[in-house]
């Protein structure tokens, strides 16, 4: 495919560099003293940003997903850089043996793709997409083990979890799908929450909530899809679903607590007793920077916590009767199957119509319930299944916001 052959530095495919992720993966790449680089960037459409970013890193592939997308900003670059138009080209470039990790920032249920061709490659898959595992858990954790590809995990309370679990396995073991050998310390998960801009709010307001108000989370910056996922917690519902595949845990030993300050980004309770939790600063590119280093320790941009300020840590038991998509959350990592591309679908349906003003901020859950509740479920489902349930529970979603 045309990217050179280096023993060092690591060479990183950055899948939706556009994006909020994206971006904090790119700021770890250029402080990161050479030990990181940018081998490939894709976006979907957003062209004139991708060409300032390969303007700024200098990858030797670029790939834009969507082939409408305007050439224009790219012209230039087409004279030193290798780059690919339409989803094809990211199958390529992901699958490439000079690409040693993918991160995988793109958002929502299209982040699938590179995360399988990831795998499927045998790389080390830095996931921050958690709707991949939300989608095709099973597929992906099986595939991985079948190529020996590794899922090392982005998401903040995932990589905390990650680091906790540290404290009761050797240094030298894998890490990959499942955590084989730890399991049986383990307790329970405890995965943190903000809680959102409305956890105090009168669930009788939560019908007039706008759009502005939604997208004002209190401690994390992200872009507006997980922000309204925060907010509704549907994003929480995924983690815990993502939780199942990645330390092959049942959802009963998942919990779920809110925590405001965002300081604890999560907790591992063990069979003794013992409490391990991992603090930080609410800054992605602390866990970003630990799973391309692969859990190295090393300076990086994220800020330390300043200990000299007085804080108080709240761990408050969620309302489940103000957030649904916690339980919702935990019937679809039981059930499995079919449900977890059902309700994906379902969500970023809703969350898109609630952002167009088409429908109250409190059906977005309703909606994916609703949806959840009528589709005919399947227990194993191939990929090309589950894409077409997205597709057909897409279509429903949009039925059900038109009623």
């Amino acid at each position: 495919m045309g990217i050179s052959q280096k023993s060092d530095p690591r060479r990183i495919a950055v899948l939706g560099a556009t994006g909020s992720i994206g971006q904090s993966g790119l700021d770890v790449i250029a402080a990161s003293h050479g030990r990181l680089t940018a081998a490939v960037l894709t976006a979907h459409r957003q062209t004139a940003k991708l060409a300032e970013l390969a303007g700024r890193f200098r990858p030797e592939v670029l790939v834009v997903t969507d082939p409408d997308a305007d050439r224009t900003p790219l012209a230039d670059l087409a004279k030193t850089t290798r780059i690919f138009y339409g989803p094809e080209g990211l199958d390529e470039a992901v699958s490439s043996p000079e690409v040693d990790i993918v991160l995988a920032a793109i958002v929502g249920g299209a982040g699938l793709r590179g995360s399988w061709r990831a795998l499927e490659a045998g790389k080390t898959l830095a996931l921050a997409n958690k709707e991949s595992l939300v989608l095709a858990g099973s597929l992906l954790c099986g595939l991985a083990r079948k190529t020996g590809g590794r899922i090392l995990p982005v998401d903040s309370e995932h990589s905390a979890i990650w680091q906790a679990l540290a404290s009761c396995r050797p240094a030298e073991a894998p890490y990959g799908p499942g955590m084989p050998g730890s399991g049986e310390q383990i307790r329970r998960l405890i995965l943190t929450a903000s809680g959102g801009p409305f956890r105090n709010r009168p669930l009788a307001e939560l019908e007039r909530v706008t759009v502005a108000e939604a997208l004002a989370h209190p401690t994390w910056k992200m872009g507006k899809k997980i922000t309204i996922d925060s907010a509704t917690m549907m994003n929480k519902a995924f983690e815990i679903i993502e939780a199942r595949w990645l330390f092959g845990l049942p959802p009963e030993k998942i919990d779920v607590m809110i925590h405001p300050q965002s300081i604890i980004h999560s907790m591992v309770e063990f069979i003794d007793g013992a409490v391990v939790a991992q603090l930080g600063t609410p800054d992605m590119r602390l866990p970003i920077q630990l799973a391309l280093n692969g859990m190295e320790r090393l300076p990086g941009p994220a800020a330390p916590l300043d200990w000299s300020m007085t804080r108080t840590l709240e761990l408050i038991p969620p309302d489940e009767g103000r957030f649904p998509a916690i339980s919702l959350g935990r019937r679809v990592a039981r059930d499995g199957g079919s449900a977890g591309a059902v309700v994906n679908a379902a969500n970023e349906v809703a969350v898109a119509a609630f952002l167009a003003g088409k429908i109250p901020f409190c059906r977005i859950t309703g909606i994916c319930q609703s949806i959840l509740d009528h589709h005919q479920f399947e227990q194993e489902p191939s990929l090309e299944r589950l894409f077409e349930l997205d597709r057909q529970a897409r279509m429903e979603a949009q039925a059900w916001i038109s009623d």
